[in-house]
């Protein structure tokens, strides 16, 4: 599975608007879990710009805390852009088309809230 932005936020600060479907998901013992090099880069960004200033210790060791969480790592490829790049429709979010993308080639279960993934075919996870 791969996690949006906001639910590998969430689910590192324990917060309640993570579901108990998506917990239940990431916490089994079978699952591989991967943060995408593009939510390591939004973080790092919203960060930047004080979108995201509960991300500080997050940013400062980003590799160590998706080691700690036993997630993997999944870098961003050449045919991950040019998927992200290709998407049709209404997601102007470069993140978003970017973990849509992946998510798309690398055959995942995406998971997040948004709703509107639903349009591109992925499967997700909420």
């Amino acid at each position: 599975m791969l996690l949006d932005t906001h639910t590998f936020l969430w689910w590192l600060m324990g917060d309640g608007a993570l579901s108990a479907a998506a917990r239940e998901g990431i916490e089994a013992p079978r699952s591989a879990v991967f943060v995408s090099a593009s939510s390591a880069w939004e973080i790092a960004t919203k960060r930047r710009i004080g979108k995201l200033s509960i991300a500080s210790a997050i940013v400062a060791d980003l590799e160590g805390t998706i080691a700690d969480q036993n997630f993997l790592n999944l870098p961003v490829t050449v045919r991950h852009g040019q998927l992200a790049g290709a998407l049709p429709g209404p997601i102007r979010d470069p993140f978003d088309r970017m973990l849509i993308a992946q998510a798309m080639a690398e055959n995942l279960l995406l998971v997040s809230n948004e709703a509107i993934f639903d349009r591109y075919g992925v499967a997700r996870l909420w």
